[in-house]
């Protein structure tokens, strides 16, 4: 069975890791198996590198689950990235406190805080996207090369450009709901070993009796 405890989960390659183990910042969860992949620079400096004002005084979080792939230079730009647009100057004159005498205790007041983001199980998100903060995408989403996301994204859609528009969902209707029912990321390793050629090869009719407690094959 697989080794959670690795970094590197294929021998020889230092581009790929199992990115939960190389995250220390308690605001940022990442699910078992999901991968990063980076040949620009040490994909273990993720936390520096990817998730851009990331700032205690927000609280806000990066939440990315299971068996998610996430591509180079992927980025996640958070709410101190933003300008508050209620002010009648984008100029952030609360960041400069000390300068203007204002309060720090509006320093936050700087940004218009849009909340956390959320990635779902299964997610691809293709090579320097850029998730913005309060975007929460579904189960099975694919996100284009570069794209820009500033919304939400529907559960095994795939989106792409600037902003990220909707290209097409990769199956129908009742075959998503179906894969959502099935939420095979959550299964035991072993259940989900025995049945990758099946998910591999799309059989979702071997995999629905599997949530009812049946089986094709006595597993």
């Amino acid at each position: 069975m697989p080794d959670l405890k690795k970094l590197y989960p294929r021998t020889g390659d230092t581009q790929t890791v199992y990115l939960k183990n190389t995250i220390t910042d308690p605001s940022i969860q990442v699910g078992d198996y999901t991968i990063y992949n980076d040949f620009v620079n040490d994909p273990a400096d993720f936390e520096k590198n990817n998730v851009l004002y990331h700032y205690p005084v927000n609280q806000d979080r990066l939440i990315i689950g299971k068996f998610c792939s996430i591509a180079c230079g992927a980025k996640f730009l958070f709410n101190s990235a933003n300008h508050t647009l209620s002010s009648l100057s984008s100029y952030p004159f609360p960041l400069f406190f000390e300068e203007w005498g204002l309060d720090v205790q509006n320093i936050t007041s700087a940004w218009d805080n849009k909340g956390d983001i959320i990635i779902g199980n299964d997610v691809w998100i293709g090579y320097e996207a850029m998730i913005l903060s309060g975007v929460t995408i579904g189960d099975g989403a694919i996100i284009g090369t570069r794209a820009v996301v500033t919304k939400d994204v529907p559960p095994y859609t795939i989106v792409g450009g600037v902003p990220a528009k909707t290209i097409r969902k990769r199956f129908s209707d009742d075959t998503i709901a179906a894969l959502l029912q099935i939420s095979w990321w959550d299964w035991p390793e072993e259940k989900i070993k025995q049945h990758i050629s099946d998910i591999q090869a799309g059989r979702i009719d071997r995999l629905q009796p599997l949530c009812k407690g049946e089986s094709h094959d006595g597993l």
